[in-house]
């Protein structure tokens, strides 16, 4: 069983930067592909980017390449998002999940078992 929680969101205008972190503890975090979705009002949930266990492999949907990184330390259980040159549009709650490192479907949900509470990001234009 896996833990999540996520810190960093906050109010920013745009163009501004944010760093969110989501701290995992219980199970085995280095084996747990993590990701990072959103989800606005009134819309579902999406995906924003997704790392693999060891951090190797990086992935972003279309609209945050470029602006977004994602990145882990698992010695420390901790995965970020960096999040650059925001704009209003990327306002929305941000979750943070984990789906075992051999499942498949990065960008969908559904094989992601584990979920955080979720972090408020407003941008302001």
């Amino acid at each position: 069983q896996v833990q999540l929680v996520e810190s960093g969101g906050g109010l920013v205008q745009a163009g501004d930067s944010l760093r969110l972190s989501c701290a995992a503890s219980g199970g085995t975090f280095s084996s747990y592909r993590t990701g990072w979705f959103r989800q606005a009002p009134g819309k579902e949930r999406e995906f924003v980017a997704a790392i693999s266990w060891n951090g190797g492999n990086t992935y972003y949907t279309d609209s945050v390449k470029g602006r977004f990184t994602i990145s882990r330390d698992n010695a420390k259980k901790t995965v970020y998002l960096q999040m650059n040159s925001l704009k209003p549009e990327d306002t929305a709650v941000y979750y943070c999940a984990a789906a075992p490192a051999s499942s498949f479907g990065i960008t969908a949900t559904r094989p992601y078992n584990y979920w955080g509470q979720g972090t408020q990001v407003t941008v302001s234009s």
